[in-house]
């Protein structure tokens, strides 16, 4: 066995291998606390994309699983370890390799923050668009591997929709590019669509050529509502929307989620407010927009409207939002799920989720992008309980039915991971799962590549 690592050890030059138990502990596991990992073989912290192809075909050779891994940051447990498999990281692959202004085009490796080629194309006028919430830590190779969405999604769409192409290392080492580096391009199947979300069951994302989009003029209006009722909240944004408006940003929080954050951070809503909608608008007309947002709010029962001041109450606004997560993650275990619906369905998934939580006795804090129809309902129970509470997942299954009854889907940005293959094949389909399974088994015959995720 010692052999076997001193080969991979060797062919793999310019990576770190570990072993020592203590030091692969908190490669274990992502951002899941409900799933427990397994024990890694080994951990590689690989250094380049020729890293990457020898690991591959090491453990093609030698049958040894492969768990892909970039910041840690699923919350599906997708980046969970298997007993006995090597955990392959592209965390220290950071280099952007091209930055293309002209061209509104750049190439990053897989471990590259997405923060930081934000602020990289910030430089040239330009920003990478998509956004989520965790994307100070959080590395372009995992927002592929889920096809990670954010806060912007409404208007910029997620993570394929900035993809142009892609280097990806299959198993047994074979290197594949996808795509191209032009707006547009057709020619044979569209390779690249099919790894983006694909969870590293096909393959290791190792670089991307990404699409770039010209950086607002202006920091975007803000736009702050409460109201009575979360449902309400939805409703309003379903307003916003067929206004036609074109919001950069349309988040929803429910009166659970705002509790959180007061008694963390003492932020003083009143207690009235039981949900808030945050709204912004970055484009040339956004004072007029954000007026027309806070009009549309008020005529939806809104019990106060405001339009940010200055750059700095928006900026303060957004980061309430993204403190939603910790905030409730200080009250318990945290289980949070991601179900998307046609927008126009929003209040009626809104109040299913409620219905779930009333009839199972079941504590859930619900953020939204209320612009895409996606909902992140976070199930919380007590921390010193041995597994979930089986009401926790009666109301969950009862929340993914009702989402597929309303015409939407199990997951809008996580990814299926190892917690919703349960469910997969009921939105799928059989013929569909069939399909799935075929371009696995060509793709990675042995079945190495993140074994026990999405089928």
């Amino acid at each position: 066995m010692s052999d076997d690592l001193d080969e991979l050890r060797t062919a793999a030059a310019g990576a770190r291998l570990i072993t020592d138990p203590g030091q692969m502990e908190s490669y274990r596991h992502d951002q899941t606390p409900i799933v427990t990992p397994g024990q890694p073989r080994c951990v590689l912290l690989a250094g380049s994309t020729q890293d990457v192809v020898a690991a591959l075909d090491w453990a093609q050779r030698h049958r040894v699983p492969v768990v892909p891994r970039g910041g840690g940051t699923s919350l599906a447990g997708g980046a969970t370890a298997t007993d006995g498999c090597l955990i392959l990281s592209t965390a220290r692959m950071t280099s952007i390799l091209d930055l293309d202004a002209a061209n509104e085009v750049a190439v990053a490796e897989a471990g590259v923050f997405n923060a930081d080629l934000d602020r990289a194309a910030a430089e040239h006028g330009l920003m990478y668009a998509p956004d989520p919430s965790s994307f100070e830590i959080a590395t372009i190779g995992g927002n592929l591997a889920t096809n990670a969405g954010g806060l912007r999604c409404v208007k910029y769409g997620v993570t394929r929709d900035s993809v142009l192409g892609l280097e990806v290392v299959l198993p047994g080492g074979r290197l594949l590019r996808t795509g191209r580096r032009t707006m547009k391009g057709v020619t044979g199947y569209d390779l690249t669509g099919l790894f983006v979300g694909s969870e590293g069951t096909l393959g290791v994302i190792t670089s991307a050529t990404l699409r770039l989009r010209l950086r607002p003029a202006r920091y975007p209006v803000t736009v702050a509502a409460g109201f009575a009722s979360f449902a309400a909240g939805a409703e309003a944004v379903t307003s916003i929307l067929a206004a036609r408006i074109r919001p950069s940003l349309l988040e929803l929080m429910d009166s659970a989620t705002l509790r959180a954050i007061d008694q963390w951070k003492n932020t003083g809503f009143d207690s009235g407010v039981q949900a808030l909608l945050i709204a912004q608008d970055d484009s040339e007309s956004a004072d007029r927009g954000g007026a027309l947002m806070r009009e549309l709010c008020l005529a939806a029962g809104a019990s106060m409207a405001e339009v940010s001041a200055s750059e700095g109450e928006s900026r303060q606004l957004l980061e309430l939002r993204r403190l939603s997560y910790p905030a409730i993650e200080r009250l318990g275990i945290g289980l949070v799920e991601d179900v998307c619906v046609p927008r126009t369905r929003l209040p009626e998934m809104v109040a299913r989720i409620e219905e779930a939580a009333a009839r199972h006795d079941v504590y859930i804090a619900t953020v939204a992008h209320a612009g895409d129809g996606n909902l992140h309902p976070v199930f919380v129970f007590d921390r010193g309980l041995p597994e979930v509470p089986p009401a926790v997942w009666s109301a969950a299954d009862e929340i993914f039915r009702a989402a597929l009854e309303l015409g939407g889907t199990l997951t809008g940005e996580h990814g299926v991971g190892m917690i919703k293959r349960r469910w997969l094949s009921e939105e799928l389909g059989a013929e569909s799962m069939a399909v799935h399974q075929a371009i696995k088994d060509a793709l990675d015959p042995e079945g190495i590549m993140n074994p026990g995720k999405v089928l």
